[in-house]
């Protein structure tokens, strides 16, 4: 198991990021939130998560090692896999998670797109104590508008990177706070339709 990996990040995309560990370009898979730390030229260390299949090898990669380990523990729960475990990390962060699982706030699950009423209550009903709560989590204030996270995000789930600025447009009319990018996913997705490009 590829647990960590440190290197020079070579380029960064939308839901991906490749970086240069000892002359070999590693292809990994990440959320909207460490995307939007990685920038080419830089030093990185990411902690990882390899998922093997019959027919690929795919890595995923963190900023924190909470991001991993929640990733690693969503998939534990039947019916998540590594695309659902991701598309939870992009609008939730693990704390988030975390407090929603130990308050056994389905409402919060189901602003997951993919996520409906029986997925939420097996996460909650799976996930307990298996989430840990962070002792003492100051809120971040560094990020004033996140709709670059809200498009980010669509464009995980599948949607051309044009179609989710514009979905982002016509679901918001001003900067979208960190709090607020569950419910402005939410009404993107519904601007959006089931259209995807």
């Amino acid at each position: 198991m590829i647990a960590e990996l440190s290197g020079t990040v070579l380029s960064v995309r939308a839901t991906t990021a490749v970086i240069d560990v000892g002359g070999v370009g590693m292809l990994v898979q990440s959320t909207p939130g460490t995307l939007a730390e990685l920038h080419a030229g830089q030093h990185a260390r990411l902690h990882t998560h390899l998922v093997v299949r019959e027919d690929s090898l795919t890595l995923y990669a963190f900023a924190q090692a909470s991001e991993r380990d929640t990733f690693e523990a969503l998939q534990g729960v039947q019916g998540v896999g590594p695309r659902l475990a991701l598309a939870m990390l992009a609008v939730h962060s693990p704390s988030s998670l975390a407090h929603a699982v130990a308050e056994g706030d389905r409402k919060a699950l189901e602003q997951v797109p993919g996520i409906g009423a029986k997925v939420a209550a097996r996460l909650l009903l799976e996930l307990g104590g298996r989430l840990s709560l962070p002792e003492a989590s100051a809120p971040s204030s560094t990020s004033a508008d996140a709709r670059g996270q809200v498009e980010e995000a669509l464009v995980a789930l599948g949607w051309n990177a044009k179609a989710a600025a514009k979905a982002v447009e016509a679901a918001t009319d001003g900067p979208v706070a960190e709090a607020e990018v569950p419910a402005t996913l939410k009404r993107a997705l519904q601007a959006m339709g089931g259209t995807r490009g």
